[in-house]
């Protein structure tokens, strides 16, 4: 398969150690922890550390924030080396490059496109706005912070997008490969994030739905390849 193809997959919310795991074996290529005490799949940074330390080479820890102090970050940072950052939350485009910049870090910035208007959000606004993130992550925007399980509309974001995308919000094995197929051509490269759509209750993972969204994903990538050949 040619590499530019693959899309690749980030687990996020992860709290116990069975989990991660799975997700590795599975062939995940980024875990998300969620460092944002409001959320019921909640680590410490002290915990996140713990789980990244069971991560094997080039399978890439991703510490989620939602409106975090720079120190909080930082201090988090150090108990992850190598963790890519993820803005969550209400923070500024000047704030989330000011911070990665300090501490060297890679970031994900998360766009939150509105589930009954999707197109009244401005992608390419955003995506300008945040020319420095490594990507920008695409969740559904809900009360609180994270998407909820809920998906937008994905037809009505922009036929041509100048930046990486991460396909997020109610992900899973059955809407997946949609997901993909419509967004790949709109952007320079695709992944997608699940969380809710791979677990059996709020941060417990079912192991049979990792494999099978996971399958899924390449399923899709497969698919398109064979298209363009």
């Amino acid at each position: 398969m040619n590499l530019q193809q693959r899309t690749k997959i980030k687990i996020c919310g992860l709290t116990r150690e069975q989990d991660l795991d799975c997700a590795v074996a599975a062939g995940a290529d980024a875990i998300g922890f969620v460092l944002y005490e409001k959320s019921q799949r909640y680590v410490s940074a002290q915990r996140a550390a713990e789980l990244a330390r069971r991560l094997p080479p080039f399978v890439t820890p991703v510490l989620l924030f939602v409106n975090a102090s720079a120190a909080d970050i930082s201090m988090a940072c150090a108990q992850v080396p190598g963790a890519l950052l993820q803005f969550h939350g209400d923070e500024t485009s000047a704030f989330c490059q000011q911070v990665a910049q300090q501490l060297q870090r890679p970031y994900l910035r998360a766009a939150r496109i509105p589930v009954e208007d999707s197109a009244g959000f401005n992608l390419l606004e955003f995506a300008l706005a945040n020319t420095n993130a490594q990507a920008i992550l695409l969740d559904a925007h809900v009360d609180g912070y994270g998407g909820g399980g809920k998906t937008f509309n994905w037809s009505q974001l922009p036929p041509n997008v100048d930046a990486h995308l991460v396909l997020s919000g109610g992900l899973n094995a059955a809407n997946v490969i949609d997901g993909i197929s419509q967004l790949r051509p709109r952007c320079k490269s695709l992944a997608v994030d699940v969380s809710s759509g791979v677990e059996m209750s709020k941060g417990i993972k079912d192991p049979e739905k990792i494999h099978q969204f996971i399958a899924a994903v390449r399923a899709a990538d497969l698919s398109l390849q064979n298209s363009r050949s």
